[in-house]
């Protein structure tokens, strides 16, 4: 069926899929409970495993072949993807997690501008006025917890938001090799530079078995495969597009908190959410429009 869709449908149907999957992160995050140094540690190794696991499933005995293929462009991807998942960490420590979140919403716009920069990749006037809306509209949802902050988590949200573009970016330079391998360089990353700082701060200790349950089902399952979608997304659609998918799992995530946790979003959150979908729905069909109109065009003059 896969391969009945288009290349950017493909593309599409990863992205969405996989921030659809990551989308309880924050939720479990909140349920585990952990100092941040522990949670990184664990994230970080669990994760490591899952994409170990899913490489060897996805290619077998040409599984070391996969990660040389990503080459020095792989290393890259996965500091920068490391410098992502502890800003986004660090961020929440440091500053209102609605800040986080709102300087997370203009990774499409920084990945728009580097692409522009480093790629020349040009975005049709649609993509850019989708890119403000959701970026409105993520404003929206956040907006009860967006505040003055601190400056060192703004800082640390930042560097988020720009690392994530920028590893979307880099991928594009490499067209057609998957990147995705390289994402348990980066969990091992995570976990090393994590277990130095708390073995700085008082040592790490064996988490609670209700909370390592949620560890394995969020870093060993939940990360690992929805991360593993995402980070082919480059292969199918441009950077700016890619991180505008990942704009569900804001969306989708705060209706997690609010099923489980009952913190009922305030009414602007959920105008802000249905502008969001509302925008991303309304560019998808849009654009399945035209490359259905293009089909139609490339099978008349074929015919003829």
């Amino acid at each position: 069926m896969v391969h009945s869709l288009s290349h950017r449908q493909q593309g599409l149907l990863l992205t969405g899929g996989g921030a659809l999957i990551i989308s309880p992160d924050a939720l479990l995050i909140k349920l585990i409970g952990l100092p941040d140094a522990e949670i990184l540690v664990w994230r970080g190794l669990l994760t490591a495993l899952g994409f170990i696991a899913i490489m060897l499933l996805r290619h077998g005995a040409g599984t070391v072949q996969a990660y040389r293929r990503c080459g020095w462009t792989g290393i890259g991807v996965a500091v920068l993807f490391s410098c992502s998942t502890f800003g986004f960490v660090l961020g929440n420590q440091y500053t209102k997690g609605g800040n986080v979140l709102m300087i997370l919403a203009g990774a499409p716009l920084i990945a728009a501008l580097l692409s522009r920069l480093f790629l020349g990749e040009r975005l049709p006037r649609r993509t850019w006025l989708a890119i403000w809306l959701c970026l409105f509209g993520t404003s929206l949802i956040v907006l009860d917890d967006a505040g003055e902050g601190s400056w060192i988590g703004n800082a640390f949200a930042l560097l988020a938001a720009t690392s994530l573009a920028a590893n979307f970016t880099l991928c594009r330079t490499r067209p057609g090799i998957d990147m995705s391998p390289m994402l348990t360089l980066s969990g091992l990353l995570v976990a090393g530079a994590a277990a130095l700082v708390g073995s700085v701060t008082g040592g790490l200790a064996l988490p609670p078995a209700d909370s390592l349950l949620l560890l394995v089902l969020l870093c060993l399952v939940l990360l690992p495969l929805g991360f593993t979608l995402i980070q082919r997304g480059p292969l199918y659609l441009p950077a700016a597009e890619v991180g505008l998918l990942m704009l569900l799992e804001v969306v989708v995530g705060t209706l997690w908190v609010w099923w489980i946790l009952a913190e009922q979003p305030a009414p602007i959150a959920l105008v802000g959410g249905s502008l969001v979908l509302g925008t991303l729905v309304a560019k998808g069909l849009y654009e399945r429009r035209l490359e259905r109109q293009r089909r139609g065009q490339g099978a008349a003059q074929h015919r003829v």
